[in-house]
């Protein structure tokens, strides 16, 4: 198998030197690039497809002149018809291939909800694990220039609640290259959810292939008087809020989940016990989404471990406002986290 001399990562990097090993920095489109280029010159089972790959910008740089270098059989540009493209995505996984569907915004996945949760979630269930349906659906989600409400929903939470589906929502660069290529390298379908904002941040990316396993939290900052759990892009304002935090004598140990399904429930319940309060932050909406996942594990598992009720930050409960004001009202940010944590410590 192509995949067997990839190396698997085998320790918790840092957040500013993921690695340890030196000063390569990528941007977090460059790092995705990067996995696919390689996947792509591994495995000729792979093959990258959607709205835009082939583009001079290349789907914010992704998938940049990646047509150029491995041709347009491999690496071609899609119309607009999801939920077909998405059945021909299953099919291709089915019969042996290993595609990469781009889906500029996760709204469009909607239109191919059918295949996704009744096709490509279920085939190996239904088949007894006789069939497989190695496929990787990206998605770029979050804020952006007022995107409003049907082009920037965070559907995570929705897709969550469908078994058979893992879910990856990378913080960081690094992070974003090493679970792409296991989640290419895996046998089952992957939702890869992108924050638009992250395609700014900049970390120590190793050029050698390496996976992420799953199911495998990080500890982004330790600390002993609350717990926060967040998710993509809030890892970033967790950061933030937890330097703030510290100025006021609080100390907050930010958890990084990094896939959702599987979700690395023993590393959150082991901050849980040592902190005894739980602060969890997502970028969608409150009600049924992750937040609520996340403060429903603590409830079940960690109850005897709570000195105050859980405490979450995510998007109220309406549809994404266009501009940039409302935005600004819309989309929770570190000073939520501060006031959140605050509460808890009270």
């Amino acid at each position: 198998m192509p995949w067997t001399k990839v190396l698997v990562e085998k320790s918790a990097p840092d957040f500013d030197d993921p690695a340890g090993r030196g000063t390569r920095q990528l941007s977090y489109g460059e790092a995705i690039r990067e996995a696919l280029d390689q996947a792509l010159a591994r495995d000729p089972r792979v093959y990258v497809m959607g709205q835009g790959v082939d583009d001079p910008s290349g789907t914010f740089g992704s998938t940049l002149d990646l047509h150029r270098k491995h041709g347009r059989r491999r690496v071609f540009d899609t119309p607009l018809s999801e939920n077909a493209l998405t059945g021909m995505a299953v099919g291709s996984a089915l019969a042996g291939m290993r595609p990469v569907y781009v889906h500029n915004r996760p709204d469009f996945l909607l239109m191919a909800m059918d295949q996704i949760a009744n096709h490509a979630a279920k085939w190996s269930y239904m088949f007894g694990g006789r069939s497989h349906v190695p496929l990787v659906i990206r998605t770029v989600t979050g804020r952006g220039w007022g995107s409003a409400a049907q082009h920037s929903q965070a559907l995570q939470g929705l897709f969550l609640h469908v078994p058979g589906l893992k879910i990856a929502m990378p913080a960081t660069a690094y992070d974003a290259k090493g679970l792409l290529l296991c989640a290419i390298a895996d046998g089952n379908p992957v939702l890869f959810l992108e924050h638009r904002w992250l395609y700014k941040h900049q970390s120590h990316v190793p050029e050698e292939p390496y996976r992420i396993p799953f199911g495998k939290a990080l500890v982004r900052r330790a600390g002993g008087h609350v717990t926060i759990v967040a998710v993509s892009q809030m890892v970033i304002a967790a950061l933030a809020a937890a330097d703030e935090l510290s100025r006021a004598g609080i100390s907050a140990e930010v958890i990084d989940p990094r896939t959702l399904c599987p979700l690395d429930t023993a590393a959150i319940l082991g901050s849980l016990r040592k902190t005894g309060r739980l602060v969890v932050c997502d970028t969608g909406w409150k009600t049924g989404g992750v937040t609520a996942e996340l403060a429903a594990l603590a409830a079940e598992k960690g109850f005897a471990f709570l000195k105050r009720p859980v405490r979450r930050v995510a998007c109220p409960d309406v549809p994404t406002p266009a501009g940039c004001t409302l935005e600004e009202a819309f989309y929770p940010g570190p000073a939520d986290i501060v006031a959140a944590v605050k509460e808890v410590m009270a």
